[in-house]
This record gives C-alpha cells, structure tokens and sequence, in this order.
C-alpha cells in the first residue's frame, strides 16, 4: 500500500504545475522582416511575368489544320509576339480565329510555359455543297450542324450537292430554310456508307418528301430524316435484293419498295 502511495507521488511530481508556458510572439523586427520578404518576392513575381524577358511569347504551335494552312492560322491569331506570357488574352484570340477563319468548328488556345502559345484547330467537315449561282458557279460548303461555312470553286470528292425545291410546297410555310437544310444534313449523316460514296444530290422539296441521286443515275425516296437508321438498314438490304432495280423507296422503312430495271 505504501509502495503505490509512493509510486502515485512520484507520478504527480512528474506533472508540470502551474499555468502553461507563455508563447513568445514575433518582436515587431521580425515581422518587418516577413513582410518585407513577402512583398519582395510578389515583386519578384510581378517582374517575372510582366517584366522580364524569361516569359515572353517567342513561338506559335499550330495542330489540327486540314484544309486550312498553318499559316493563315497564326495570321488570324495575330499573337503579339515578344507580350508577357501572362498577358496573352485567350478567350479574344479564340473569338478573332472564329470570326476570321468560319471553317474554325473548335479552336483551344493555350499558353506553353514558358515562351509558346498553342493554337489546336478543328475544323468543319463538309457533309453537303451547295450551288452558288451568285458567285461565279462556286460551291457553298455545309456542315453536320447545318452551318455554310465556306465557298469554294471545286466541290469536295464524295460530298452530295444539296438541292432544294420548296416554292410550291405547303410544308414550307411551317419549316423554314434554316430546318429544312438541317434536315437534309441529318438525311446525309445515314446514308449507309458504301451508297454515300456513291450519292451525287440530295434533293429536299419539303420535310417529309426527301430524296438521293446516285451517280449511276438510281434514286432512292427517302422521305423525312425520322428513323434513318432504320432506313439506312432497309436500304442496304435492299440494293442486295433487287441490285438491277432503279428506284428504291425508304420512305417507310417497314415496307420498302423497288423498281425499274
């Protein structure tokens, strides 16, 4: 019993008593020292990204081009080379590129520490030309959106020639030429690859009346741009069944029809 009393004492002599230590805080020179540090070093930083020479804009990458050339890119990129790095303004070289170049679908301008900027380009692909009587014969580039976004004096290898014939039809008091070209791209996005290879035009006289000309002079009548998978599934099949037939109607995809020989 003794023995624990004392092993106990020996215990709580070992307990500091008391109030706790008293922390020293930092005499004022040493919080001149901090703050003169850390002004020191933002202004270090300041002069680093605006001052110096060490993060200047030197170079200009471009990737993504097929049509368009890497230099007509940077031309409408108009980087300001020799700027700070950090002052590059992305966001208006990403609206210049887009304003100046329309065949521009998506453009990622990013800053490459520490002397780039790197302009990734995605262009528009052509899914359907229109004819440009106005302009010298030229073609009018369209895209998956629905969007003309170029014209050209020769119209791309293996891309239909989108005509349309709406004045007399009833439909187009109710759809505009806005949705009707749209839905003649959505027609051109389903047409089974091996026969898209071989559409010449695809021919739009009003929403539900849509229809192909092959270069080997058949037809298919389409109808609307509703259920195209099932019509692109329809039509293949039944270019195998009736191959020396010329004309072929998907219209409604559950019962085909062929003709012609």
């Amino acid at each position: 019993m003794a023995g624990s009393m004392t092993a106990e004492r020996g215990a709580d002599e070992d307990l500091p008593s008391g109030p706790p230590p008293h922390r020293r805080l930092p005499g004022p020179r040493v919080l001149i020292i901090l703050s003169l540090a850390l002004v020191l070093a933002g202004a270090t930083t300041v002069w680093a990204l605006y001052g110096s020479s060490w993060l200047r804009v030197e170079q200009v990458s471009v990737s993504g081009t097929r049509v368009l050339t890497e230099a007509q890119v940077r031309e409408a990129a108009d980087v300001p080379l020799g700027a700070p790095l950090v002052s590059v303004d992305t966001d208006a070289m990403e609206a210049r590129l887009r304003r100046k170049l329309p065949r521009i679908d998506s453009i990622e301008v990013d800053r490459s520490w520490p002397h780039g900027i790197d302009l990734k380009v995605s262009e528009r692909v052509p899914v359907l030309i229109t004819e440009n009587s106005g302009k010298g014969g030229k073609y009018v580039e369209v895209d998956a959106k629905g969007v003309r976004f170029a014209t050209v004096s020769e119209p791309p290898k293996g891309v239909p020639i989108l005509e349309m014939d709406v004045s007399r039809s009833p439909a187009s008091r109710r759809f505009d030429t806005g949705r009707l070209v749209r839905e003649a791209v959505r027609v051109a996005g389903d047409i089974p690859d091996a026969v898209a290879r071989g559409t010449r035009v695809v021919k739009v006289l009003s929403y539900d009346s849509i229809s192909l000309e092959l270069t080997d002079g058949r037809t298919v009548n389409w109808g609307s741009g509703e259920k195209g998978r099932a019509k692109a599934r329809t039509l293949t099949a039944l270019l195998e069944a009736a191959p020396d037939a010329r004309h072929f109607d998907v219209s409604v995809p559950t019962a085909p029809a062929s003709s012609g020989s």
